[in-house]
């Protein structure tokens, strides 16, 4: 498994309009349209995006972070021989992703870009 980089970080919260206003608003995020995510996106310079999402809307996390892999099923095959608990493959317009709980028990992410791009 090879690590690029962060790609992702969200948060579920209550106030998601509240945060979205102010991710755009104040911090000048500009916002992104990625067919099959249901979260406010917020595009960074370094090509890392931010999703505001609503209570529930990523699971039983608040929070999640999603490392970059140059190979999804690769990286899967590495966390599940290490009796890592790996979700299914998930996929949007951009992105293919699994969740996985790491040993401090929280919900993480791997994401591969389609087409290669990073």
């Amino acid at each position: 498994m090879r690590i690029l980089g962060l790609v992702f970080a969200g948060t579920s919260t209550p106030y998601r309009s509240q945060m979205a206003g102010f991710l755009g608003d104040t911090l000048l995020l500009p916002r992104a349209q990625v067919d099959g995510v249901e979260a406010d996106l917020f595009e960074l310079p370094d090509g890392s995006s931010f999703a505001v999402s609503s209570p529930g809307g990523m699971g039983d996390a608040p929070r999640s972070v999603g490392f970059l892999v140059d190979d999804l099923a690769a990286a899967a095959v590495v966390l599940r021989e290490a009796g890592v608990e790996v979700g299914p493959v998930g996929e949007n317009e951009r992105d293919r992703y699994l969740h996985f709980r790491a040993p401090d028990g929280e919900l993480y992410e791997l994401v591969e870009r389609k087409g290669g791009t990073v």
